[in-house]
Order: structure tokens, then sequence, then C-alpha cells
């Protein structure tokens, strides 16, 4: 079994499918680190690759706000707060990843675009052992899609871990996903 693992993501909002990401990744290894990439929605950085994940409206979460509903769902699904860190991953600037999770853990992937595939590519040049997961498979559940849900007054709870939907709507979150995506 492997010491140190990580994942990362936007995780804007935190859906099950990233859950079973999480999940599938803390069972091959002891500990856990959660990696949450645009940390500072203010400073976003522009990937050409990518570009959607630079606009306001798919960043309305703070770092706090998904750090609390990582959380959440990680301890609702039965991780003990011990087995797992969240901390803020800037891969827009791959030469300071470092400070956030050393060089020893290695990282768990799934890929599902070229943006997948230029994220692993950095992580490999910068020295982590790398693991993909899962390659090339479609994406069941985006969270574009749910917060596009929310902005029509649709269903989406069974889109994500309970204690998500609890956070969200206790927080009044969904006026943020509203007002940002109304612009």
């Amino acid at each position: 079994m492997i010491e140190l693992g990580f994942i990362h993501g936007r995780f804007q909002l935190f859906h099950n499918d990233h859950l079973k990401y999480a999940l599938l990744a803390k069972e091959q290894c002891k500990k856990l680190i959660v990696g949450v990439t645009s940390p500072e929605n203010a400073t976003l950085i522009r990937e050409e690759i990518d570009p959607h994940r630079s606009e306001a409206a798919s960043n309305p979460f703070t770092y706090y706000e998904r750090f609390n509903m990582i959380k959440a769902a990680l301890l609702e699904a039965g991780v003990s707060r011990a087995d797992f860190e969240i901390v803020p991953y800037p891969i827009e600037r791959p030469e300071i990843l470092y400070n956030y999770v050393p060089l020893n853990a290695t990282s768990f992937f799934t890929i599902y675009d070229k943006w997948g595939y230029e994220k692993l590519e950095r992580l490999k040049s910068l020295g982590y052992k790398t693991v993909v997961l899962f390659d090339n498979r479609e994406k069941k559940m985006c969270s574009t899609d749910i917060r596009q849900k929310i902005l029509e007054n649709a269903e989406w709870k069974h889109m994500v871990p309970n204690a998500v939907y609890e956070y969200i709507t206790e927080n009044n979150l969904t006026e943020k996903i509203i007002h940002l995506l109304k612009k």
C-alpha cells in the first residue's frame, strides 16, 4: 500500500463522482491529500488548453467553502479525519506545487480530456509518481451541469453527497451560483 497519495481538482462543487475518485484513491494509500486547484479565485490563471476553468462562473466557491464540502463528504463516507488532508494545489503554477504536496506522494489521476493529460505530464516532469485510475472515460457527472441545475431550480440533490447538499443549502451558497451564472 502506498504511504501517501493525493488527488486534485477544482471541486466547484464536490459531487458524487469526485467522492468516488477520492475513495478509490484512498483505498490505495494510507493517507490521502486532496489538493484543491485554483484556490485563489481572484488570481485565476487562464489555461489555453481548458479556458472554461478560469471563468468566474466556473469558480463560484472559495477555497474555504470547497475545503468544508470535501471534509464533510469524506467524513460522511467514513474516512477518518486522521487519514486525509485538504490543501490548496495551484496546478497553474507547477513550480510551487511541492510547497503543498511533498514530492514523495503518489498522484492518482482520472483523465477525461487534453487537460488531464497536460496535468499528468506536469506532475511527472516535477518528479511525482503517478497512477492513472482511469483514462479517457466519459464524464458521467460535471459540476457545470449541477450549477446549471441550481440556476434552473431543477433537482440536483441526488448528484452530490448529502453532506455537500446540506453545506450548500445551509450556507445559502445556491444564491452565489445563481448570481454568477446570471451575469
